[in-house]
């Protein structure tokens, strides 16, 4: 669990929910590592002690493997290169993984998932998944945190935030852009997301190329 207190609420959808974790089948992945995922999030290699602040929403580049996989799977994002922009935001927003939710520059309610969508994203994704029909009603009546704390209590849906958001809120065009990447297809993507390019974001798309034998063009 990553918040290190829940409303009494929503600790008892958590605990009687029929949710499960995404079933995890074998996704065409071209490959992906730990250590490729490392060579993008290259923080990702530990995490800080218990007890730091925020160290329990914390997870190694290992321990998102197989979460980021199932995203792939569930959502069917089979191609490298789309495979890599996806990656990229979760690490860039994440913090190379370390945060499940929004705290800076400060906080903001209902932020989140490794994607840092906001609120109204969070709701519309969670009332896509079948398994958490019977916690979303409780979890929003728990506040303005509920729906963000349902999704990042279960690792593939706090990480397949990213996978969902591409393949149900942008455009067809934009989705299959990223299949020739390019800083126009990237831009486009970022464009649907709601932001613009930066260094630093530029740099964590084209580590995600290289760590699949790609280039932008």
């Amino acid at each position: 669990m990553y918040t290190s207190t829940l409303s009494s609420a929503l600790a008892l959808l958590l605990a009687t929910a029929t949710a499960s974790p995404l079933t995890r089948l074998t996704p065409r992945t071209n490959d992906l590592t730990a250590a490729s995922l490392l060579t993008i999030a290259p923080k990702s290699n530990s995490c800080p002690a218990a007890g730091a602040k925020y160290a329990n929403e914390c997870r190694t580049a290992a321990q998102a493997l197989a979460p980021i996989q199932a995203s792939f799977q569930t959502y069917k994002i089979t191609d490298p290169a789309t495979q890599a922009a996806v990656i990229s935001t979760i690490a860039f927003e994440s913090g190379d993984f370390k945060y499940a939710i929004h705290h800076f520059p400060s906080d903001n309610p209902g932020q989140g998932t490794r994607n840092m969508q906001s609120a109204k994203f969070n709701e519309q994704y969670a009332d896509s998944i079948p398994e958490l029909k019977g916690a979303v009603a409780g979890a929003k009546a728990a506040g303005p945190n509920g729906i963000v704390n349902l999704l990042v209590h279960y690792a593939d849906y706090d990480f397949g935030s990213a996978a969902w958001f591409l393949t149900s809120q942008c455009e067809k065009g934009v989705v299959e852009g990223l299949k020739k990447p390019g800083d126009a297809a990237f831009k486009a993507y970022l464009g649907c997301i709601g932001t613009s390019p930066t260094d630093d974001r530029s740099q964590y798309y084209k580590r995600a190329l290289a760590a699949y034998g790609l280039k932008s063009s």
